[in-house]
């Protein structure tokens, strides 16, 4: 049983790791700013990553901690932008964790474009992992593109604009490639990487779903599942920061959040190599299981309109 620390443990990811850390025996931790939103019954350290308020009681005693953090939202502009409130927020969690001796550190973060041209919201995740990967003796970065799942807020503002909009209308990026991953397998792989011996840090792994599909494509498969009718329009243009406002009032979502990611939509986000599931030893879902997986779970606490 080792003793480990999940941030943002009211987080999607979060709050579906604490789980299987519990029924594998280990002794769980959450940090969180507001501890009201933990789910789980383990001890909450309230603190916040940004300033450093309570990392200090939360990593003592960890040897596993698990940074799942993120600021893309409204307020993070109020710190000088999400970017910089991201780089803050590994600053000082990597200090925490050299001053307590956490030996392994994992990170989830996002796919890294080929060639150099790295958007802002993709830019700060690769910056947050550099940070990371120098804090522990076997630090551990994954990098992942969509999530699937119920609580994940890029699948969930995919279903939104799906449900909504009565024609697909998708932008010029429609034609880019990614390979979307299933919760499950990000959980599995983010356990495997906090406890296997076959991963020794400081380590990047790409993780992915078996499939790579272009956007347009996903939003499609999506649009099937759902047994909806909804007509694809491929647009020739792509006015992203306006785009933006009117996908996430549409979905409603915060632009602070939707605006980068869709920024992101500039070429192929693939992964640079496969080698992931085998090393962490994790069969992959196929992209409809995912689906079907995560909208299943979505119906069971609310509505989907179009189903």
């Amino acid at each position: 049983m080792s003793a480990v620390l999940v941030t943002g443990a009211s987080g999607f990811v979060g709050d579906a790791l604490i789980p299987r850390l519990l029924r594998d025996g280990h002794a769980v931790r959450a940090f969180a700013r507001d501890p009201a939103r933990v789910r789980h019954d383990v001890p909450v350290v309230r603190g916040d990553a940004i300033s450093g308020e309570g990392l200090g009681a939360a990593m003592d005693g960890v040897e596993v901690a698990y940074y799942l953090i993120h600021s893309m939202e409204s307020g993070a502009v109020d710190q000088g932008g999400f970017d910089h409130a991201e780089r803050e927020s590994a600053q000082r969690f990597s200090a925490a964790a050299r001053s307590a001796g956490v030996q392994r550190v994992v990170y989830l973060g996002g796919l890294v474009p080929a060639g150099e041209d790295v958007s802002r919201h993709l830019g700060s995740r690769l910056a947050v992992e550099e940070l990371l990967l120098q804090c522990a003796p076997h630090a551990v970065a994954l990098r992942a593109s969509i999530v699937i799942g119920a609580r994940s807020r890029s699948f969930r503002f995919l279903v939104r604009l799906v449900e909504r909009f009565r024609v697909l209308a998708i932008p010029s990026w429609h034609h880019f490639r990614t390979q979307p991953i299933d919760e499950r397998d990000v959980i599995s792989m983010l356990v495997a990487a906090g406890f296997s011996d076959a991963v020794r840090g400081p380590l990047s792994l790409d993780i992915a779903g078996p499939e790579v599909l272009a956007y347009g494509d996903i939003m499609e498969r999506i649009r099937d599942l759902m047994l909806l009718g909804r007509p694809r329009l491929n647009l020739p243009f792509s006015v992203t920061p306006v785009a933006a406002k009117v996908a996430a009032h549409v979905a409603g979502e915060d632009v602070a959040l939707i605006e980068p990611l869709m920024e992101g939509l500039a070429g192929d986000l693939l992964p640079r190599d496969m080698r992931a599931p085998q090393l962490l030893d994790v069969r992959l879902h196929g992209f409809d299981a995912a689906v079907e997986h995560a909208l299943r779970a979505w119906e069971a606490t609310e509505d989907l309109a179009a189903r």
